[in-house]
């Protein structure tokens, strides 16, 4: 079980699949509603599942398919999903416009933060004192757990929602994607850190795709940014955040300027056939795994472009994926 990856979505299933020959070696069955997000913990012990109102956590290494604790709590569709670094707690974003964090050993809720409009995503800082979550109003806000309140909001396009956040793992660097139906942009800020207070730097905004960016998300090198979209693609940026702040210093003395944004496109994976929903790195950032509403789950070799394998089982299409492939826990 050195690789643990799996997939969900709308045929009330999660998949687990051998990465390298694609087959189905366990399939755990969904049946209170839609599989929204997956998330395994960093010991590949656990793996959560969000669905319409609540996240249930299964024994990955277990044969039994029922799940051994139910997170209850939401009155909406859980959308966002991630775990403490040692597993401890679990944090979950909801369309019932809260930010809750759960005690993973007895399912009990311990903080209660409100947006007040539906939420799209949430991630955990690095430094693990920080939630970032990003809501359907527009805002972006930074959650202070030491202090116990918001301590940044960001409103990156006013009136446009935000779908999805991503950090880096080395808390550099945080993305967000803002799109409708007509444009996808990704906007990019420097996250500076001393004596564990946060400051937020913009340094550049970028049109992504011409429709919904439906996810962002940061490789654990650094180097790239993957976005999924409504367009049936999945496209790779490169990271050059050297670049970027120079174009946004050219911009600010010249506003005629036309200098590249520092996040070039390096592939454009194009091989879907409907929304490309969500994605996940491997480990060493040369992988990528993407699910798509045609119901296939595809892992790209990026160097290649190429697609290494196909994962076919869903009956309906397929919206999250989880992937483990650490040697070692982090």
């Amino acid at each position: 079980m050195s690789v643990i990856l799996c997939t969900a979505g709308y045929d009330h299933t999660i998949r687990f699949w051998e990465a390298l020959s694609g087959i189905c070696s366990k399939t755990i069955p969904h049946p209170d509603s839609q599989v929204n997000r997956l998330c395994i913990t960093p010991d590949k012990r656990f793996l959560a599942a969000a669905g319409r109102q609540t996240v249930k956590l299964y024994d990955i290494k277990s044969p039994n398919t029922a799940a051994v604790l139910t997170f209850e709590g939401h009155t909406g569709n859980v959308t966002g999903l991630a775990f403490h670094c040692e597993g401890k707690w679990m944090v979950t974003s909801s369309e019932d416009g809260t930010v809750k964090i759960w005690d993973t050993r007895t399912g009990s809720i311990q903080r209660n933060y409100s947006h007040g409009v539906p939420v799209n995503d949430v991630v955990i800082h690095p430094n693990q004192g920080e939630l970032i979550s990003c809501d359907r109003g527009g805002n972006v806000r930074i959650w202070d757990l030491g202090e116990n309140k918001c301590s940044h909001q960001l409103v990156p396009k006013e009136d446009n929602p935000v779908a999805s956040v991503t950090v880096a793992t080395d808390g550099s660097l945080l993305c967000a994607a803002v799109s409708s139906s007509t444009y996808g942009s990704v906007f990019v800020w420097r996250l500076v850190t001393v004596r564990d207070v946060t400051t937020l730097i913009p340094v550049t905004e970028y049109r992504a795709h011409g429709t919904y960016i439906t996810r962002v998300l940061l490789s654990p090198d650094v180097r790239h940014l993957a976005t999924c979209s409504a367009d049936h693609t999945a496209r790779i940026w490169r990271v050059d955040l050297e670049r970027a702040e120079a174009t946004a210093a050219a911009i600010a003395e010249d506003t005629t300027t036309t200098i590249e944004p520092g996040f070039e496109l390096e592939q454009e994976l194009d091989g879907h056939q409907r929304w490309v929903w969500d994605c996940a790195f491997s480990a060493d950032s040369a992988y990528l795994v993407t699910a798509c509403s045609d119901h296939y789950a595809r892992l790209w070799e990026l160097q290649s472009k190429s697609i290494i394998r196909q994962y076919n089982g869903h009956h309906r299409g397929a919206v999250c994926v989880a992937l483990n492939d650490y040697s070692e826990v982090r």
